[in-house]
């Protein structure tokens, strides 16, 4: 499926973190939603990217948005790994990336010339509304948090 466009109503969800409850998109309605892509738990850059929303969490908190990552490893995966970081905040497991599929995330990546299918590392800002209000494509994680805090003002 394609990106999902600025201005678009964002695709419902109903995935579990990493504690083993579970979010739907309906739930935070009335606030903003920061819905981050990441393609691997305890990985290098999807560690920097995690622990950088964990460390900017008191800055997020002002504008009142949540935070959900979302990556298709386990919810015993997203345990260890929020375990291991202090991540405080949700991280949803998409074993099946059927939401990745929603949000067009789900695409061909390529690694030394071998072609498979995983997450493209990408950042959704949800209005209160529940439309999308930002997309930020092939995110490179240093200064993204910075850029997600910014768009939300």
């Amino acid at each position: 499926m394609p990106l999902i466009d600025p201005g678009k109503k964002a695709p419902a969800f109903t995935l579990k973190d990493q504690g083993g409850k579970t979010h739907k998109l309906s739930q935070y309605a009335g606030r903003p939603v920061i819905l981050y892509f990441y393609p691997k738990d305890d990985t290098p850059g999807c560690t920097k990217e995690a622990c950088s929303f964990r460390d900017n969490l008191p800055r997020f908190k002002t504008s009142k948005a949540a935070i959900l990552g979302v990556s298709i490893l386990d919810e015993a995966s997203k345990a260890k790994f929020a375990k291991k970081y202090d991540l405080s905040f949700p991280l949803l497991a998409d074993p099946e990336h059927e939401v990745a599929d929603k949000y067009g995330v789900w695409q061909e990546k390529s690694n030394y010339g071998k072609k498979y299918m995983g997450i493209a590392r990408t950042t959704y800002l949800i209005g209160a509304d529940g439309k999308v209000q930002k997309r930020w494509d092939n995110v490179k994680v240093d200064g993204h948090t910075e850029q997600v805090l910014e768009a939300l003002g």
